[in-house]
């Protein structure tokens, strides 16, 4: 079988130590939500000295940007995604997207304290999103990104529910995307779910376990959450848009340059 290029992707970031974490399908795989993904997404710390390192890893990688916008810091603190194909023999092929800020999801500084390390075993260390941060950057309008939150959480569940701490049950409270997980914690938890009641009143249905009730606020809530980020994206995306078209009429303008520079513009005979 042939091995999995995302781990150099990784090691050639750490190489330059680029200060980033791992978010998206491979984080989830990490976590044991997922089997497969093609591509590495990973959240960054913006700042000159950080950006510089990784230009130095992308060069590295033989990395070539592959939309709008350009990497640079302000597109980035804006919300933008910047994204990348490498080209190194290696890695040929391999999609990178790079992020710094996300909708509803705590500054850089905040996630590296919560962050996860992994060790795989050829000794890199892999820095990921804390499962939490990465449901709660999961929450997209994106069809696909829901069951895998789903799973996530079920994950976290199952990894935990014999020995749990207080803030497990809280997450499992805030998270849960089924009603028989919700009912089930609430009936072990009581007292923490008529506190996290305060804040998803969805809860309320867990007392009378009422599971049809429960599926529709599900259903619900998480329509809420996608109307949010089509109107987080929709400003970027009109920025995307004009990127665009300024690319395209700054290639046309250089495609019609004319090289030889005696040429008049005027037709020959």
């Amino acid at each position: 079988m042939t091995p999995s290029p995302i781990p150099k992707v990784l090691s050639t970031l750490s190489s330059h130590a680029v200060r980033h974490l791992l978010m998206g399908g491979q984080a989830c795989v990490f976590y044991g939500a997922a089997e497969f993904s093609r591509d590495t997404d990973i959240v960054l710390l913006a700042d000159q000295e950080n950006l510089h390192r990784l230009r130095a890893a992308l060069e590295d990688l033989a990395a070539e940007r592959i939309a709008v916008p350009p990497l640079e810091l302000d597109y980035l603190s804006r919300g933008h995604a910047v994204h990348f194909r490498c080209r190194r023999e290696d890695v040929s092929g391999m999609r990178l997207d790079v992020m710094s800020v996300m909708r509803g999801v705590d500054p850089f500084r905040e996630l590296w304290e919560r962050r996860t390390t992994v060790q795989l075993p050829e000794g890199l260390a892999v820095e990921l999103l804390s499962l939490p941060d990465l449901v709660q950057a999961k929450k997209t309008q994106r069809d696909k990104d829901w069951p895998m939150l789903r799973r996530l959480v079920e994950a976290h569940y199952a990894q935990h529910e014999n020995h749990p701490a207080a803030e497990h049950v809280r997450f499992w409270l805030r998270e849960a995307r089924t009603p028989a997980l919700l009912v089930r914690t609430a009936r072990r938890y009581p007292a923490d779910a008529s506190a996290v009641a305060l804040e998803r009143p969805l809860l309320v249905h867990t007392q009378a376990e009422e599971a049809e009730m429960l599926e529709r606020a599900l259903e619900e809530e998480a329509r809420g959450e996608r109307a949010r980020d089509r109107e987080y994206w929709r400003p970027l995306i009109r920025e995307l848009e004009a990127l665009r078209h300024q690319e395209t009429r700054r290639r046309h303008a250089e495609s019609m340059r004319p090289e030889d520079e005696g040429y008049t513009g005027e037709r020959g005979e």
